[in-house]
């Protein structure tokens, strides 16, 4: 990945597990506005624009914890760490191997905001919809304001 001409883009939303709905309405509950001006997710190999905090999104799995290692890994140094946006894929807690993994990855991270299971993601078509719901609401809510805090 490499860094291309200034943005207003505040966030640039990086999948390691592929499109989906998990991806768009991380998106979506950062971006706020809805329009893309804070939030944006890039396509695959697309540059993260100067100015903008890089945003790893993955699920609790094992393989998704896998996933963010090997994005880590290629990660130019001359970037920003980024911060990833750790959404749980059931309503428990991450399998130990993937807690593990995160621990060990936090260094490279500049942090993680857990986001816990919202089974509304399993009913819904889009992120929009998905926002219409309290709980997503809530959780978005929570996950700006851990970025915002600490980022």
């Amino acid at each position: 990945m490499s860094v291309y001409a200034s943005s207003v883009l505040k966030y640039a939303i990086v999948s390691v597990q592929g499109d989906g709905i998990m991806l768009g309405t991380v998106t979506a509950m950062l971006d706020g506005d809805g329009q893309g001006q804070v939030a944006r997710a890039l396509s695959p190999g697309e540059a993260v624009p100067i100015g903008a905090l890089p945003v790893l999104v993955a699920d609790t799995t094992v393989h998704g914890t896998q996933r963010v290692e090997q994005v880590l890994r290629r990660w130019d140094t001359r970037m920003p760490r980024p911060w990833l946006v750790w959404v749980a894929d059931a309503p428990m807690r991450p399998a130990p191997d993937a807690r593990l993994r995160i621990r060990a990855l936090r260094g490279r991270l500049a942090g993680v905001s857990p986001v816990p299971y919202l089974p509304v993601l399993r009913t819904v078509e889009s992120p929009d919809q998905a926002l219409e719901h309290r709980s997503v609401q809530a959780a978005a809510t929570k996950l700006r304001q851990s970025i915002e805090d600490k980022g």
